[in-house]
Parts: structure tokens; sequence; C-alpha cells
């Protein structure tokens, strides 16, 4: 007979999990393994609010295992460390992004890519070794191997530097994969949510001169006066979308949302990139004659390994690169996944875990 949640592991903890597809999420009592001789454990001070999140809440990807804990944006403090562990001590600040586990042995692990390894443990919702199912970070600890936690840089705050762990690296490791990290690189970035704001200033921090596109101009003003855009583009106005064909380098698109591609694949110069970290629930359309004009090319990403990932919490915090955010009491998160439903956010939940979650 299967064990509960709250029995299958030797240490209580406490979160908030959606119980079915409703997506609602509630206090919910569990439990974390023992801390192992390779074992970081930590009490967690921040969580962010992804878009994964809300998919995976609701089971809209098809691959959610209920209850569900989400969170993979996680921030906090060591409270204790296995026998082996030597990168960490209690005390420490730390973070867990989207990983928590890979074979450590394929090709893909030793090129530090465990993004891409087949497999590869998440931070949530995913089958662990020991056949438990993974909890995020809604809640009051976790634990994860030291090899999946990253090192805190001391001058990025804690709160607004929550999201980068999935925002962040999401935004970061095209840019740098694709050659986008250019200085003079022109590089398109469409969608100005939770992955877009964060793609702006990333690809500002390597020198690139950025072009906002969206679908209408009631974010220009704050793409080009705040977050330092250099251009905005409305995809909806067709003139202006003919004066920009051919001029970029390449496109970070951040949509989720059904769009056409091909009008962002008119926007490439020859050889040009548009990759895809949106993750839209249907099938794109895709005519393959845009592509074959001007030898373009249509790729994805998906995060980045746990060196490039510490690489870009570093970046960050040397060009004091964080997200925007809205700081939350965990009991209003049910309000905030409705938010995010309409986007109304600038541009990222984040929840204050330490300070409002109370053990029922």
């Amino acid at each position: 007979m299967a064990k509960s949640p709250e029995t299958e592991h030797p240490v209580q903890a406490f979160g908030y999990a959606a119980s079915d597809t409703s997506g609602i999420l509630s206090p919910f009592k569990f439990s974390r393994r023992a801390t192992g001789d390779n074992d970081v454990r930590f009490k967690v001070l921040y969580c962010g609010v992804c878009h994964s999140d809300l998919h995976m809440v609701k089971n809209e990807w098809g691959m959610s295992t209920y209850p569900l804990v989400p969170g993979h944006e996680i921030v906090g403090k060591v409270t204790e460390v296995g026998s082996k562990v030597e990168k960490f001590k209690v005390g420490d600040t730390v973070g867990v992004g989207c990983l928590v586990g890979s074979c450590r042995s394929c090709e893909d692990c030793d090129d530090d890519s465990e993004n891409n390894c087949a497999k590869q443990i998440q931070t949530y919702a995913f089958p662990n070794v020991d056949g438990s199912i993974t909890y995020g970070g809604y809640a009051d600890s976790m634990v994860a191997d030291q090899h999946f936690v990253l090192r805190w840089p001391e001058n990025l705050p804690l709160d607004s530097g929550a999201p980068l762990l999935c925002a962040g690296i999401t935004t970061y490791s095209p840019l740098r994969t694709h050659g986008l990290d250019k200085p003079g690189t022109k590089v398109g970035v469409v969608g100005l949510g939770g992955l877009g704001h964060v793609a702006v200033k990333m690809a500002k921090a390597f020198g690139a001169i950025v072009t906002v596109i969206s679908t209408s101009e009631s974010k220009k003003q704050e793409a080009l006066e705040k977050l330092g855009a250099d251009e905005f583009l409305v995809s909806s106005d067709a003139d202006q979308m003919q004066a920009a064909m051919g001029t970029l380098h390449g496109i970070i698109d951040t949509v989720s949302a059904l769009h056409s591609v091909v009008p962002l694949l008119g926007l490439l110069k020859a050889n040009g990139k548009l990759i895809m970290v949106g993750a839209p629930e249907k099938p794109l359309e895709l005519p393959v004659f845009p592509l074959i004009m001007g030898r373009k090319v249509l790729a994805g990403s998906n995060i980045g390994g746990l060196k490039e990932t510490q690489e870009m919490l570093d970046f960050a915090a040397l060009h004091n690169i964080t997200a925007d955010v809205e700081v939350i009491p965990v009991d209003y998160i049910n309000t905030a996944m409705e938010r995010l439903v309409k986007s109304d956010v600038r541009y990222r939940f984040v929840i204050d875990v330490a300070n409002t979650l109370k053990t029922e």
C-alpha cells in the first residue's frame, strides 16, 4: 500500500498544493527525505510564481501529478548539510531552480547540460529516484543534492532575484548559445511579460540593440523608458512590421499564447535566428519557405545546465539585473494565479514564504 505524502519520508513539511485540475491551491502537509550525504536542506524564504506553475496546477500540458506543490524559483537559507557536502555550509543563502536531479553520466550531463538529460528530475511533479514525486518551493523547506543547489551572490536581492532561477536562465541561455550576446547585435524580444522583461535586461547588459515586439502600444513607454529597450514594434501594425523587415540578427520569442511566427521570421536578417522560449499549448503553423529564403533558423531553448545557471546569477549580480516583482503572501496565491491568467502583473509574483506560510 502506497504511503501518504505526509508519511512517505521522515522530515515533516508544509506548503500549498493543488489537488486536481481546478488548480486551486490549499494548505498541504507532506514530507521531505532525510538529509543524505550529498544533500543540502534549507528553509525557503522566497519562491517565484512562474507561468509554468499555472499550466502545471491545471494540467494544461498533460503531465501533472497530484497532489502538486509548485515552485521552481526557490531561494532560502541552509539549515543542514550532508557529510560529503563541500560547496555549502549552514547559514548560506542558496537557490534551487527547475532541476533537482539528472543521471550525471550521459553526454549531456558531462557537457554541463543537465537540462537536456533524458533522466532529469524536475523540481516538482516529477518521479524521483526513490519513486516518490518531487514537491516544489511553495513550501517551508527544501532538500536537494548539492550539485543542483546554486550559490546566491551577496549583492543579488532575494525576492526580485528569485525569478531569475527560471526566467533569468531561460532568456540568458539562448542569448549566449546563439551568439546574440555580442555588443551591437540587434535582438528582438517578443512579449513583455515575466520572461520578456528579463530578456530585455539580459540583452541590454550584453550590449545588444533591443527591439521589443508587442501586439499593442500599451507597453511602449515602459519598454523604452523603464526597461531600456531601444525600439518598440507593434506587431499588429503592418507598416511598422514592413519597415522593420530584415533588421534583426535574432529574436527571443517569450509568448505562450498561440501566435503566428511567419511575420517574426520576416524581421530577421539572412541567417537570423528565431528562438522560442514560450510554450503555446497547441502546435504552431510553420510554412517552410520563410525559413528557406534567407537561410533562417527556428530554434527552441529550455533553461540551462547548472554551471550556466550559476554563471547567469553571477552575471545578473554584476549588472544589477533583477525581475520586476510583486511580493505576495502565500494565501494570496489563488488570486495571483487568476491575475496571471489575465497578465495582470508587472511582471512576476514572488511569494514571501518565510513570513507568511504558517503551519496549520
